[in-house]
């Protein structure tokens, strides 16, 4: 199957498309975000996004990236699914992509390469980081409401009354299309941005601010918990530092 590596500008967009093989996608520097019909996944040092054969989807580069693509057989789903998955890359995992898709590898280097791979992805820990797309008008024109301004600290009571619904009609649309609660949802989000403010170079304190946490202790608490490493780590690991 087929592998490639291609260097990316930030502000890069590949358009919408989508592949009949299975796709396993990692950046070694950058971040690239994964747009499809059901949300936006991310890909970066330390997380791969796997995209199910004939997926519709977008890609919108982050940084100054750096990919690396697998391709794999319809009959070679190494996770199970129809949508995007997200994978934790360990060191391991991570010599071993950037090396299958070295350019000029030998045929029988390249399928040992591929056989530790299938492996290795099959036993790590599926690590989501997801903003799923509203279905609902109301429940998206919240979401647009919150992020257009991660900065202040929109209330569920505020942004009811904003989209036209009750406190706690919306609160059961956030459980009933993203399984989580609006704080839960809200701190997704701005943990998501603050990985793209990283990634274009924003220093910890001027993410935390632009992201709106009160407190630059208080976000490198939070992104540590959710994405098990420091700000200032995954920065520099998105830098190809």
């Amino acid at each position: 199957m087929s592998q490639t590596r291609h260097r990316h500008h930030p502000g890069e967009v590949i358009t919408r498309h989508r592949h009949e093989e299975h796709q396993l996608i990692y950046v070694s520097s950058g971040v690239l975000a994964v747009h499809t019909d059901h949300g936006t996944w991310a890909a970066g040092a330390h997380r791969a996004a796997w995209i199910p054969a004939r997926t519709w989807h977008e890609h919108r580069v982050h940084g100054h990236a750096e990919v690396h693509t697998l391709a794999f057989a319809t009959q070679e789903a190494l996770l199970p699914g129809d949508s995007p998955t997200v994978i934790a890359v360990s060191g391991l995992l991570r010599e071993l992509l950037i090396a299958a898709t070295e350019p000029g590898l030998a045929p029988g280097e390249a399928r040992r390469l591929r056989a530790v791979i299938h492996d290795r992805v099959r036993r790590a820990h599926v690590a989501p980081l997801t903003l799923p797309r509203a279905r609902d008008p109301r429940l998206a024109h919240a979401c647009r409401l919150v992020t257009g301004d991660l900065g202040s600290p929109r209330t569920i009571t505020w942004l009811a009354r904003q989209v036209g619904a009750s406190d706690r009609h919306l609160a059961r649309l956030f459980r009933g299309e993203f399984g989580t609660t609006y704080p839960q949802w809200r701190t997704t989000t701005r943990v998501f941005q603050a990985m793209l403010e990283l990634t274009a170079g924003s220093t910890v304190t001027e993410t935390a601010h632009r992201c709106g946490w009160a407190t630059t202790s208080a976000f490198v608490d939070t992104f540590t918990r959710t994405m098990g490493q420091t700000p200032g780590t995954y920065r520099a690991a998105a830098a190809g530092g």
